[in-house]
């Protein structure tokens, strides 16, 4: 699969919006008038993580992005050789020599257990993982709700749309109280680092918009923001966006669905990058867009290119 670099900058004069995200008068995000920016964009390092069991090193990826063009990298967690100083600091100063920023640690954690030892250990796992970004000088890690864990195969999980039903006894309303009461344990030690959550649309709870919207709304802090997945709705993603595009300090943009290259999905319908740009442009945004790319044959070096969205593309079918 290819990203161009012509596919995801035509797109960049959509992404000019009239108001930029800035603390307001009680530190949440909000809209002030701005001069035209320069759209930034981003790859994961979980896009060239696809063909073999062995990691595939950070160092490289650092390398590609550089190579093609991009602005930063997101930096998955579990692809991570180790989190010691000596190994973050050589990221951060090959990142640093490269003109890139490292702008988000990708990681996975899950509140929805009725055990609260497990959710405390998800809890102190987080915090750990906004100390590990802090150190790594990256500003934003990627959040779960987390999931019941009453689909076993994430292949029937796809099937099902990443809809699961609740552990018998309980419901998703204690599923969604323990998400938000977690989150709220995090809040000081992200305050304190520095470090914004974003949490995805990303199967379990947040399947839908109105659950990632649900939460959002309740934990109601500035260090809680969205990360937009488009290649994470299922059906037509274009409805799903235009409910989220207000609120997200970051965008994922997914140039195919998992299903075209051949490994599972919840989507169907790949979501344009200029109708992408299109609508969160109109709703004000103006933080980064990332390529988490799903490549279609084992050649990392040719799986990703960068190209910044624009409305020029087609529009999205009605």
């Amino acid at each position: 699969m290819n990203i161009s670099r012509r596919s995801l900058v035509s797109a960049s004069a959509a992404l000019v919006p009239a108001a930029s995200l800035v603390p307001g008068p009680t530190g949440s995000l909000a809209a002030a008038p701005t001069a035209p920016h320069r759209t930034k964009l981003g790859v994961s390092t979980y896009s060239y993580w696809h063909f073999s069991k062995e990691k595939y090193p950070i160092e490289k990826v650092i390398d590609n992005a550089a190579r093609i063009g991009f602005d930063g990298v997101e930096i998955l967690h579990r692809q991570m050789a180790d989190e010691t100083p000596a190994y973050c600091n050589k990221l951060k100063r090959q990142a640093f020599a490269l003109g890139l920023d490292l702008y988000m640690l990708s990681i996975h954690q899950n509140f929805v257990s009725p055990d609260p030892a497990v959710r405390k250990q998800n809890i102190d796992h987080t915090i750990g993982c906004i100390q590990l970004a802090a150190r790594l000088g990256i500003p934003c890690i990627r959040l779960n709700s987390g999931r019941w864990g009453t689909v076993k195969s994430f292949d029937d999980l796809m099937k099902v749309k990443g809809n699961e039903p609740p552990l018998p006894g309980y419901t998703n309303d204690n599923a969604f109280q323990w998400c938000i009461d977690s989150i709220g344990e995090c809040l000081p030690a992200a305050e304190k680092e520095g470090v914004v959550m974003a949490l995805e649309n990303h199967w379990g709870l947040t399947t839908q918009p109105e659950g990632v919207l649900r939460i959002h709304k309740a934990v109601h802090s500035p260090w809680l923001g969205i990360n937009m997945d488009t290649g994470n709705y299922p059906g037509d993603p274009y409805p799903e966006i235009e409910k989220l595009a207000p609120t997200p300090p970051s965008c994922r943009q997914k140039p195919t669905t998992a299903a075209a290259s051949g490994t599972p999905s919840i989507s169907t319908t790949p979501a344009s990058p200029g109708s992408c740009a299109s609508i969160t442009s109109t709703a004000g945004y103006r933080s980064r867009w990332k390529a988490r790319a799903r490549p279609t044959r084992p050649s990392p070096r040719a799986s990703v290119s960068c190209k910044r969205p624009s409305t020029g593309s087609p529009a999205r079918k009605p």
